[in-house]
């Protein structure tokens, strides 16, 4: 089949028969939540979905959403978005904002296969050969994160993210833990100065707050940061209200990034339009998918903002992210927990690209990922609910994780 030309099966004719959930564990133990949609010409097409913890109510919304998708034509993303978000005469919430991810980033696989071409090539093509990642460093000290920065020089990562620091050493899930949001800012400002005394000046540094700290911590925090240069200071302030970015604006010299939280476009309306954030934290897998993603992005583009992707996910939304970034001129840098290829290739035989700190989509149709789906169906666990660790200040009052 020459490339770029369509298959027999045609636009018209190409129909959706099935939506399965498919939440799988790897050998190595990692889980996701596959989203497959097939059609009646054989293709079929991937999503993931973007909130692991709540994964069994978001499967329950994608059945209920595959009513209004199934026996139609995938190619209609715009329509069967506005189907899925609208019909229900409530507007979506975060639940049904994952689901409609999984199923839209499955539509456009398939259109790309469909049609023969990468995904990417159907966004408006290719702007860059390849976009700059950074990797999750993970560590339960600061000498542990050090270590990790520097093995991430190493392996050719320009640029590496670590967390607001777990002061007390007892963050775990499903369990209530005591936080020192005051010793954690300490830790976190020292361990920025170590960081950039051992990786350089030209290794760029992401600090993600996780929205732990009160609007008073932040501010001290960034003033105190502010000689290390870090690329931006991400989710700093709880998310609800997105106004609160004008409080941070006012007093924060440092970029600031945000908005993995937040579903649809509606939700990214204030901070762009007002300019509160230099980098928009777009999540592909709970946004409204890539149909979503592509008008926030542009949106983003007139106020000269770049999308920063958030991806902690495996590597369907990976493949997704990258095909968005490089068909988008205003991109950042793109959240790769771990190198494409190196993880879960028991379930993902084939998945996109890395290099020397960059990754790209394959020129193959689609977004560039393949399932083994009998290797996956053998692996399937019940969906997972269950809770992140439940911070609790010294007096016992709430915060967030």
């Amino acid at each position: 089949m020459s490339k770029g030309k369509p298959r027999d099966s045609g636009e018209d004719s190409l129909k959706v028969t099935k939506i399965t959930n498919l939440p799988i564990r790897s050998e190595r133990g990692g889980i996701y939540h596959i989203v497959k949609v097939d059609t009646d010409a054989g293709i079929y097409g991937l999503g993931e979905i973007g909130i692991l913890n709540w994964s069994r109510t978001i499967a329950n919304a994608v059945d209920h959403l595959s009513d209004l998708v199934i026996g139609e034509n995938p190619w209609e993303t715009e329509r069967l978005w506005q189907d899925m978000f609208r019909s229900s005469y409530w507007p979506s919430d975060l639940v049904y904002c994952c689901a409609i991810s999984a199923i839209d980033i499955a539509l456009w696989d398939i259109k790309g296969k469909a049609a023969n071409l990468p995904t990417y090539q159907l966004l408006g093509g290719p702007v860059r050969e390849k976009v700059a990642c950074y990797p999750h460093i993970r560590g339960t000290s600061p000498e542990e994160i050090i270590e990790g920065c520097k093995r991430a020089v190493d392996e050719g990562w320009k640029y590496m993210r670590w967390g607001q620091p777990d002061a007390l050493g007892e963050f775990k899930p499903n369990a209530i833990t005591k936080y020192d949001q005051d010793k954690s800012v300490r830790i976190a400002v020292d361990l920025m100065g170590a960081v950039r005394q051992a990786v350089g000046s030209e290794i760029q540094l992401c600090f993600d707050v996780h929205t732990q700290l009160e609007i008073p911590q932040v501010v001290q925090m960034c003033r105190d940061l502010e000689e290390f240069k870090p690329y931006f200071i991400e989710d700093p302030v709880r998310s609800e209200n997105t106004g609160s970015y004008r409080n941070l604006r006012q007093q924060v010299n440092l970029p600031l990034a945000a908005g993995e939280q937040w579903a649809s476009k509606w939700a990214f309306r204030e901070v762009i339009e007002q300019d509160l954030i230099d980098y928009a934290r777009i999540d592909l897998c709970i946004v409204g998918g890539i149909t979503e993603a592509l008008k926030i992005t542009h949106w983003a583009e007139t106020h000269y903002i770049n999308i920063v992707p958030h991806n902690p996910l495996g590597p369907v939304s990976a493949a997704a992210c990258v095909a968005l970034c490089m068909a988008s001129t205003n991109v950042g840098v793109q959240e790769m927990p771990v190198r494409p290829g190196s993880y879960a290739t028991d379930l993902f035989p084939q998945q996109i690209e890395w290099e020397d700190g960059f990754a790209w989509c394959p020129a193959e149709p689609g977004l560039g990922v393949t399932l083994d789906v009998d290797a996956a169906e053998k692996s399937m666990i019940d969906p997972l609910q269950w809770w992140p660790p439940r911070l609790r200040r010294e007096d016992g009052s709430i915060t967030n994780w």
